[in-house]
């Protein structure tokens, strides 16, 4: 399978465009630093219970997907993107490099 590079704004636009389509998203997990690898999709209304969230994910740049392995809703974060595969495509996320986490934990752009 040949692999594109893509930006982190190009996945997030391929996943939003994708709606109810089943894909799998590499990457770093903000809490412990680890490289986790989700597969999920977007559209789900299983356990929804109209409350909403405190907060806008887009604020944070993370989405809101439905983890198909862990039968609930988690959030992914853009900023530290590894790969997305949709659609029968592979892409890295090429600008990996422009984002850290701080001692606080915090994403921030280099």
């Amino acid at each position: 399978m040949d692999t594109n590079t893509i930006t982190t704004l190009q996945a997030k636009q391929l996943i939003n465009e994708n709606l109810n389509t089943i894909f799998s998203v590499e990457f770093t997990k903000k809490s412990t630093g680890e490289n986790r690898l989700m597969v999920a999709r977007l559209g789900v209304r299983k356990n929804v219970k109209n409350i909403g969230l405190k907060f806008n994910p887009d604020d944070f740049n993370l989405i809101t997907a439905f983890d198909m392995q862990k039968d609930n809703f988690r959030m992914i974060n853009c900023n530290s993107l590894i790969s997305l595969k949709i659609r029968g495509k592979k892409y890295k996320i090429d600008d990996l490099s422009h984002f850290c986490t701080d001692a606080e934990g915090n994403n921030t752009i280099i």
